[in-house]
C-alpha cells in the first residue's frame, strides 16, 4: 500500500546553509549516512549508504538518484527501501536566521515489514535532529547503526549535587513537576508501585495516555528504572524501559541514563534531543537553578 510522509522541520540556519548540509558528501557523512556520494544536477546519482542509512548497508544497493535539484531551496532524490521505489522532496523556505524545511517521503507501494508508516516517520525524526544538531555545532548528534539488535539512547550527565538530592528529583512528585514537564505526577516509590506523569493527549484522534506507568527497579538514591509504553498508544509496541543509575563523584553525581528496548534503531526516533532538554532541566532543579513558582501574596 502506498502512502506519502510529510513532515516540517524548523532548522537554526540559512536555507544556504542548510542545503549545503543536505548536498555536501562531508557534512553528510557526519550527520546522516556512513558513505556519501552526491552529485550536483537531475539525474545525476546522489548516493548514500552503510551501517547509518535504513535498508541501504552497501555501496551495491545505493542506487538513489537526483530528481530535483534547486540551491537553497529543494532537493529530491529516489531511494529504494525494502525492493520498494520511493522518492524524498525537501523544500527549504526561510531568513538568514532560520529554515523550515518541508519533507515529503513518497513510497510507491507496500513494504514489507511491520509498522510502515512509523518507520518512516521514526526515520525522519532522527535524521533531522542530527541536522538541526549539525548545524548548530554537531555536539549530540546520534548516527544509529541499522545492525544493532539492541539499540537505545545512553547519555551521561554530571550534576552538581549529591545523589540524594538528584534520587529527590526523580521520584518527588514536586520535583517532577518541575523538570518533566507535568502539573501532577504520582509516584509510588517501590518496585512495582505507579509512577505516572498524566501526560494525555491525542494522536491520529485516539487518546494517549503517555510517559511511564509502573516502576521496575528502585534502589535508594542509587537506581531508578521504569516501564515506558509507545508514545503513539500502540499497544503492539512493548519493552521499552527508561532508567537513571547514580554514582557519586565527589560531591557531585554522575547520571547514566538510558532508554532501552527499541526494536529497530529508527524506532530511536527524536528521543534522543528531547532527553537532552529533559536531563538539563532535571540538572537545573537538582542544582537548585531552576525557576522557582511565583508567591500568592494574596493568601500569603
Amino acid at each position: 500500500m502506498s502512502f506519502t510522509h510529510e513532515h516540517s522541520f524548523t532548522l537554526a540556519a540559512a536555507p544556504a546553509a542548510a542545503y549545503a548540509a543536505l548536498t555536501d558528501a562531508v557534512q553528510l557523512r557526519r550527520w546522516f549516512a556512513e558513505h556519501a556520494e552526491p552529485g550536483r544536477e537531475v539525474g545525476a546519482p546522489f548516493r548514500f549508504w552503510g551501517r547509518h542509512t535504513l535498508d541501504t548497508p552497501t555501496a551495491h544497493e545505493a542506487t538513489q538518484h537526483i530528481t530535483r535539484w534547486e540551491p537553497a531551496n529543494a532537493l529530491g532524490f529516489t531511494w529504494t527501501i525494502g525492493g520498494v521505489p520511493t522518492e524524498v522532496t525537501i523544500v527549504l523556505n526561510g531568513d538568514d536566521a532560520s529554515t523550515r524545511a518541508l519533507l515529503r517521503h513518497h513510497v510507491q507501494g507496500a513494504l514489507d515489514r511491520p509498522r510502515a508508516k512509523e518507520l518512516i516517520y521514526d526515520h525522519w525524526c532522527l535524521a533531522f535532529g542530527n541536522l538541526a544538531t549539525h548545524l548548530t555545532g554537531g555536539a549530540g548528534i546520534v548516527l544509529p547503526d541499522y545492525n544493532d539488535p539492541n539499540p537505545e539512547v545512553r547519555q551521561v550527565v554530571l550534576i552538581d549535587a549529591p545523589r540524594s538530592v538528584v534520587f529527590r528529583c526523580l521520584t518527588e512528585p514536586a520535583l517532577i513537576n518541575q523538570w518533566f514537564g507535568t502539573a501532577s505526577s504520582v509516584v509510588e516509590p517501590h518496585v512495582g508501585g505507579r509512577f505516572d506523569l498524566h501526560w494525555r493527549y491525542e494522536h491520529e484522534g485516539r487518546p494517549v495516555e503517555g510517559g511511564p506507568k509502573r516502576i521496575i527497579e528502585f534502589v535508594q538514591d542509587e537506581k531508578l528504572v521504569l516501564d515506558w509504553p509507545d508514545w503513539r498508544g500502540d499497544q503492539s509496541v512493548t519493552g521499552q524501559t527508561i532508567s537513571f543509575a547514580l554514582e557519586s563523584i565527589g560531591d557531585a553525581t554522575r547520571l547514566t541514563f538510558v532508554h532501552a528496548g527499541f526494536g529497530r534503531a529508527a524506532d530511536i526516533g527524536d528521543y534522543p534531543f528531547g532527553w537532552v532538554w529533559f536531563l538539563s532541566e532535571l540538572t537545573k532543579v537538582a542544582c537548585g537553578t531552576a525557576p522557582k513558582p511565583a508567591t500568592d501574596t494574596a493568601n500569603a
